[in-house]
This record gives C-alpha cells, sequence and structure tokens, in this order.
C-alpha cells in the first residue's frame, strides 16, 4: 500500500492521501498543519525531532530499517514514512517569514510534466517568495515523490493550486492582475541583441519587436495547427514588466508556453519575457528560466515599493 501510494496518482487522487518521506519533509508538513495518518519508524529517536502534537491522533508503526528501505524511494532512506491526507492550501498554517515575505508575484506552470523540473520550480518559488502557485492540467502531479524532494519543503510554504483548466486559472488571481510569458528567444532578438551589444556596449532598453509565431502542431493537447496567435510586446526579461500584482507563466519542456497562455496574457495586457542567451545554444530549461524571471519580478517589485517608500510626503491643506 506505501509502494502504491507512492508511485499511483489514481490512488492518491481517490484515497486523498499523500506520501512524504524523510524527517525534514515529515517536520514542516505537520508544522504547516498537514494531517498525518501512519507514521513508519524504525527508531524511537526519529519521533523525538518532529511535532509532538502532530504526532498524537496518528498512527504510529514501528518497523524494521530493511522494510523502509524496501518501501523507500530514496538511495538513502532515514528510516521515516508518513501518510498524510492530501493537503488542503485553505486550511494550511504558512510560515510567518514566507507570509512576512511573500510578495504579489504569481507563477503559472503551462504543461510542466518533469517531475525533477516542477519540483525545483516550486523551491524557487518559494525563495522568491511568490505568493501562489497555479498548475494547468497537464503539469506533472505536484504530490509525486520526486517533486516533493525538488521542492524541498516548497510545498509547505506556499499555497499550490493544481489541475486546472484556463477557464478557471483567472478565477484564482486577483483583480487586475497582469499575466507575463517566459518565452524562447527567436531570431531577431538574437540578431538585435548582438547589434546592440556591439555598438553600445550594453543592452538596450528599447522592447524587441515581437514577431508572430505559427501555432506548434500539438494534436495530443487539443492544439489546432495554424491557430491565431495574439500579438504581445516582447521584453527582455530585465526590463521593467511588472506592476502589482503580476503573474509569470512558465511553459513545458517540449511545447514551451501554449496558446492558451498567450491569450490569457494578451487579455491581462502582459508581455513575452525574453532571456537572451549566446546564439546556437539552445533555449534554456524551464525550471532555469522560472528561477532566473522569479528573481528579476522580486528585484523589480521590491524596487517599486522602495521608490513608493522614498517618495516625499506632503502635508495635506486644510
Amino acid at each position: 500500500k506505501v509502494v502504491t501510494i507512492a508511485k499511483s496518482k489514481k490512488f492518491r487522487d481517490n484515497h486523498r492521501k499523500v506520501l512524504l518521506e524523510g524527517q525534514r519533509l515529515i517536520k514542516d508538513a505537520l508544522e504547516a498543519g498537514a494531517v498525518l495518518q501512519t507514521l513508519f519508524f524504525s527508531t524511537v529517536g526519529h519521533l523525538k525531532e518532529l511535532p509532538e502534537a502532530g504526532l498524537k491522533r496518528a498512527n504510529l508503526v514501528k518497523v524494521k530499517f530493511e522494510d523502509i528501505k524496501i518501501w523507500s524511494d530514496l538511495v538513502a532512506p532515514q528510516g521515516l514514512i508518513g501518510i498524510f491526507s492530501k493537503p488542503d492550501q485553505a486550511k494550511m498554517s504558512y510560515p510567518a517569514a514566507q507570509l512576512t515575505s511573500s510578495l504579489p508575484l504569481f507563477l503559472i506552470c503551462d504543461n510542466i510534466r518533469d517531475p525533477g523540473n516542477l519540483g525545483t520550480i516550486l523551491r524557487a518559488a518559494a525563495g522568491a517568495g511568490c505568493e501562489k502557485v497555479l498548475l494547468t492540467k497537464g503539469c506533472v502531479d505536484p504530490w509525486e515523490p520526486k517533486v516533493l524532494r525538488g521542492g524541498m519543503g516548497a510545498h509547505f510554504r506556499m499555497p499550490i493550486v493544481a489541475d486546472l483548466d484556463w477557464e478557471s486559472l483567472l478565477s484564482n488571481l486577483p483583480d487586475g492582475v497582469r499575466v507575463c510569458v517566459a518565452d524562447n528567444q527567436h531570431p531577431s532578438a538574437r540578431h538585435e541583441t548582438a547589434s546592440e551589444l556591439r555598438g553600445a556596449g550594453g543592452a538596450s532598453s528599447a522592447p524587441v519587436k515581437s514577431i508572430p509565431k505559427a501555432a506548434p502542431e500539438r494534436e495530443d493537447e487539443g492544439g489546432v495547427a495554424g491557430a491565431c496567435v495574439p500579438e504581445l510586446a516582447t521584453h527582455y526579461y530585465y526590463e521593467n514588466w511588472t506592476c502589482a500584482p503580476v503573474a509569470v507563466v512558465i511553459g513545458g519542456e517540449t511545447h514551451g508556453v501554449s496558446l492558451d497562455a498567450l491569450h490569457l496574457a494578451a487579455s491581462t495586457g502582459g508581455k513575452r519575457l525574453v532571456i537572451p542567451v549566446v546564439p546556437g545554444v539552445d533555449s534554456l530549461n524551464s525550471a532555469i528560466a522560472a528561477g532566473i524571471v522569479l528573481f528579476e519580478g522580486k528585484r523589480q517589485l521590491l524596487q517599486g515599493h522602495k521608490r513608493e517608500d522614498e517618495r516625499p510626503k506632503f502635508p495635506v491643506a486644510g
């Protein structure tokens, strides 16, 4: 049963259970208010490192370490495996340090299918202070063991809402949000970048001219070849693109951002965000791109907030 929970999304969804392994992940879950049902442990000493209140109603089962090694998905098991009720993001108690550092910055994952990439993206989102992460249908299950390991506790530091369709996605974002998409660099951008660097010794602040691109054929995803791609202003990621609130779409490893994402960005006045790379280098890994864009968004939002604080305050007449 333990192995089934770990490896079967269908089982996790039907029974509303998730499996967490290791002291750090289990401790983070308990401190956030996740409900522990059963804890398998190999030594009593492991229990002393966990919040006592979270263990009171759980079924504690002492087993041989050899058994945990058989069940475990880790190369070096720690001797702790917990079965939790699937966490309800609305009932979680996120760390105070995370809440005080939270920004009006949102992340939308668009068909991220690699578990390691999604885990790393969630970790970057937590580190940047994202207020919420939204996963569209087609993304890998965020409660898959490899995603949990890659997230390093990010699941219990900010709300993560999964399995959303594009129609319901906006209802999970605040009013007035601008949605921007991290996009692959197109040939004209490469040419412009090289010309600017040779001619001016630095990057120009002029936006890159957006070139409409034919929609890729994605029959397996219900896409239509030759569909109309909305026109979006294209900026380098280090140029000013933030406003409060702002959301960033990171596309999947195979196809990049979807047509739905581009339409959502266009409807909210968003932009394409280009990360310049050396000509001939393939597009960046989605997790790397997410880290670059999110932390730049954080820098811009904090800089804008600082400018607001430094603005002179004039007395009100009367």
